[in-house]
């Protein structure tokens, strides 16, 4: 599949709150097919900071699909047929710790893996890659997304630089007795889709990093029962305004002056198939993937 249009180095995945970027100018929307099927809406082109990047809202522009049902395979791949290099995904999270409080940044550097009910993986079918993963997130994307919300000194957020996030499968939230479980393996916030985004982009060899935006404690906490639902949805709507900052704040530090991201390489020794052995059909399924390797 062909790269739709070339120069497009910064994707952004926009969680729940978050289904647009007010600050785009210039906007354009695409529809792209993919061998994965479509993507979970039009990808929207805009310029920010001076430079192209591309848009999507993971659950839909109306908030249409569980986190299940995130076609995630489509939604990569389409990020990569445009050219991106770095995909910066924003998403509400519940928080594991005391220290980590509703409208409080956390940029995980690890992930934990509990979900049941999704593809994960871009191979298969006769063509077999083990993609390295011992650091999940690129760590470079990471401090130049953390120099960037230092930088905006917001005001009644704290930042927390790195930190374990459990991906679960939902769409129901946790029991007591499951978040009092992750609560003891350390982890630091809880949410429902960046690690299967995560493995994926390392196979497409972006470099991803997550900005989790903290709504709510998990059921954990003694004062879960006083949270309500009008309570998390302001915060929704704060941690969007925020986070479209950071991200803009992000891009322009990425413009100028892009990291060296190991995500690049990921498939140089990951591919156990011998490409001449691999069927011809999903070779070229995975064409974009696998071009400078063919």
């Amino acid at each position: 599949m062909p790269e739709v249009e070339s120069g497009v180095k910064i994707g952004v995945m926009g969680g729940s709150g978050l289904y647009k970027m007010d600050a785009l100018q210039d906007i354009e929307e695409l529809q792209i097919d993919t061998p994965f099927g479509s993507p979970s809406d039009k990808l929207i082109l805009g310029s920010l900071e001076g430079s192209r990047i591309a848009f999507l809202a993971r659950h839909g522009r109306h908030h249409s699909l569980l986190p299940n049902e995130v076609p995630y395979r489509a939604n990569i791949y389409a990020m990569k047929s445009l050219g991106v290099e770095y995909l910066l995904s924003a998403s509400a999270v519940g928080s594991l710790k005391a220290e980590a409080r509703p409208l409080d940044m956390v940029i995980p550097d690890q992930f934990i893996d509990r979900t049941k009910d999704r593809a994960a993986t871009f191979f298969g079918e006769g063509l077999v890659a083990h993609i390295t993963f011992g650091d999940p997130v690129c760590p470079n994307l990471a401090a130049v997304l953390g120099d960037a919300i230092e930088s905006l000194n917001l005001p009644d957020i704290r930042l927390h630089r790195g930190g374990a996030y459990i991906c679960m499968e939902g769409p129901a939230f946790s029991t007591k007795a499951e978040s009092q479980l992750y609560r003891s393996w350390g982890a630091t916030v809880i949410g429902m889709t960046n690690l299967t985004e995560a493995k994926l982009a390392r196979e497409a060899e972006i470099a991803y990093a997550s900005l989790s935006l903290v709504t709510d404690y998990d059921c954990w906490h003694p004062d879960h029962d006083s949270v309500t639902v009008e309570m998390i949805v302001q915060n929704l709507t704060k941690n969007a305004v925020n986070a479209q900052r950071v991200v803009q704040e992000t891009v322009r530090r990425l413009v100028a002056q892009p990291p060296q991201s190991e995500a690049h390489s990921a498939l140089k020794y990951a591919i156990i198939t011998p490409l001449d052995q691999a069927p011809a059909a999903t070779k070229a399924k995975l064409q974009l993937l696998l071009n400078k390797y063919l």
